[in-house]
């Protein structure tokens, strides 16, 4: 996959808005106005050279199919066009759900797969006086979709799911057990046992 910049990001993005072409009033209506007229420019010609974008002869730009296969191509699947994209930038699912096009409801389930293979990572943020949950790729998720480089798209999320759900019902078991009104040497042994169950699981 052709590596993209925050920025690169954006400039495509905002060609998906526009049903993939857009021009110089588009950029002026866009958030990337804030860049100024030089650094658009230089971001343009980058990407033109790269061969993500090409030049119409009405000065409008058009994304092309090398662009729309790192995020937006029916053959890549959703699990994937999260981790390119996480590797580019943090999102809110909300985000996430904008930039590819594809509904919360639709990215919920997988987004929740690679959290528990710990590919991803959930942490809530203060935005506006609100909290949001940011998702961020891992050093996991990068090794995973730098692999279907050369491997394809082939993850095994049924291997490690049964395993990670069991753990975490061990700890949700272990802290209603230390918030009990049992006796503390009676806590202690069945937290030691768990602790074991644990333990054999080898993780």
């Amino acid at each position: 996959m052709r590596k993209l910049g925050t920025i690169d990001l954006e400039i495509l993005h905002l060609a998906i808005n526009e049903n993939g072409t857009f021009n110089e009033n588009n950029l002026e209506n866009s958030e990337l106005k804030r860049l100024g007229v030089g650094r658009i420019l230089d971001s343009l010609a980058t990407l033109k050279d790269r061969k993500m974008i090409s030049l119409n002869g009405d000065g409008s730009f058009s994304i092309t199919n090398i662009a729309r296969e790192i995020l937006w191509s029916d053959d890549v699947p959703k699990w994937a066009k999260i981790l390119r994209l996480l590797q580019i930038k943090s999102c809110s699912i909300t985000q996430i759900a904008d930039i590819l096009k594809i509904s919360e409801s639709e990215l919920a389930e997988d987004i929740e797969r690679l959290r528990k293979k710990q590919l991803i990572l959930m942490s809530p943020q203060r935005q506006e006086e609100k909290v949001v949950k940011i998702f961020e790729i891992l050093s996991e998720g990068i090794q995973e979709i730098d692999k279907t480089e050369i491997e394809g798209f082939n993850i095994d999320f049924e291997k490690t799911e049964p395993i990670i759900e069991i753990l975490s019902m061990i700890d949700e078991i272990v802290k209603e057990v230390q918030d009990s009104q049992i006796e503390q040497t009676k806590k202690e042994i069945i937290v030691k046992k768990l602790s074991n169950i644990k333990d054999k699981l080898e993780i």
